[in-house]
């Protein structure tokens, strides 16, 4: 059985709170900073883990669509993931252009580093639209459970930094690495983006 879970981002307005310029719901209050989801001065960063091989497809539809991504907690060996970072309010230089890097560490449950890549361009260019709209990074990470990879929790951590604002946004989730085969649809939820 799949567990829906009716994300925080189902109530999340595009427009930011004018204060903040980050995640806030409909009725403009401020969203609770989590690990995987922030706003740091003005600026917002969210992190998801999915095992939708079609996430690609979902995320290039019409503004007026809105995509929802299964959420994997629990993984078997041989399924693959997708690790997504989302920005929202990138200040611009005063040409118009945004500037987004990225930090990227995902550490298994031995300790030891499987990746560690720093200073990745996330985002650059000219900025088009509502800057406080929802936008995924250049940085997608592929994971697949592996035979010899250690079962157990792995940790992916993204730094989101706004180089013309000077922000830096420290994200972290996990996703746990099964022996055994789980049922796969009981360990996923679903999530939204507006």
């Amino acid at each position: 059985m799949k567990n829906i879970l009716v994300f925080l981002l189902m109530t999340l307005a595009l427009d930011a709170h004018a204060e903040t310029g980050g995640w806030v719901t409909r009725d403009g209050k401020p969203v609770p900073n989590s690990d995987a989801m922030k706003s740091i001065n003005g600026f917002g960063g969210w992190l998801v883990v999915t095992p939708d091989q079609d996430w690609e497809e979902k995320w290039n539809t019409s503004p007026e669509t809105i995509p929802n991504f299964a959420e994997a907690k629990d993984v078997s060996y041989g399924e693959k993931l997708t690790i997504l970072a989302f920005y929202i309010n990138p200040k611009t230089n005063a040409s118009g252009e945004l500037g987004v890097i990225c930090d990227i560490k995902v550490t298994r449950p031995d300790g030891s580093s499987s990746a560690n890549a720093k200073g990745v361009k996330c985002a650059a260019g000219k900025l088009q639209g509502n800057p406080r709209n929802i936008r995924l990074t250049s940085a997608v990470i592929k994971y697949i459970g592996e035979k010899g990879d250690p079962p157990g929790e792995w940790i992916v951590e993204v730094t989101l930094t706004d180089k013309v604002r000077g922000t830096a946004i420290p994200l972290k989730t996990h996703f746990n690495l099964r022996s055994s085969h789980i049922n796969s649809d009981a360990a996923r939820s679903g999530v939204s983006v507006m």
